[in-house]
């Protein structure tokens, strides 16, 4: 009995190994690609946080040249962490309350939007049968 929980636990951990080896290779490959693919104009984000424009890639020794305003950069491939994407931002000014955006041209137009709108009269008439009568006096 003990021997059998020996062996499932020593699977389970040479089963673990297996999974976490391939998975650090395929981020290793992932990167690699990357690093292959850049490309003069590439927005990318080193691992210092410097964010810049890629102006030339030298891959005989494994450097690249950024443009970072105006400030010309050179780091190796492995400094480089990922693409940026810049994210998305709403200023709380372009949303009411509940998150909605809010449109900014309909106010400076000056004059309110016309709505029209329809009301129906509906006239029910009781019959006199429905009523109770009156007591007499």
């Amino acid at each position: 009995m003990e021997y059998l929980f020996l062996i499932i636990l020593l699977v389970f951990m040479i089963g673990m190994m297996f999974f976490q080896t391939r998975k650090a290779k395929q981020q290793q490959e992932e990167r690699k690609n990357f690093w292959s693919n850049l490309a003069p104009g590439t927005e990318i984000v080193t691992i210092g946080g410097l964010i810049g424009k890629v102006v030339e890639v030298d891959e005989q020794y494994e450097e690249i040249v950024i443009d970072s305003e105006g400030t010309l950069l050179r780091f190796t491939f492995r400094a480089i962490n990922r693409e940026y994407v810049r994210p998305a931002y709403v200023s709380d000014d372009d949303v009411d309350e509940n998150g909605n955006p809010i449109d900014h041209n309909a106010d400076q137009q000056g004059e309110p939007e016309q709505i029209e709108t329809t009301v129906e009269e509906t006239i029910t008439e009781t019959d006199d049968d429905d009523q109770a009568p009156m007591p007499k006096q």
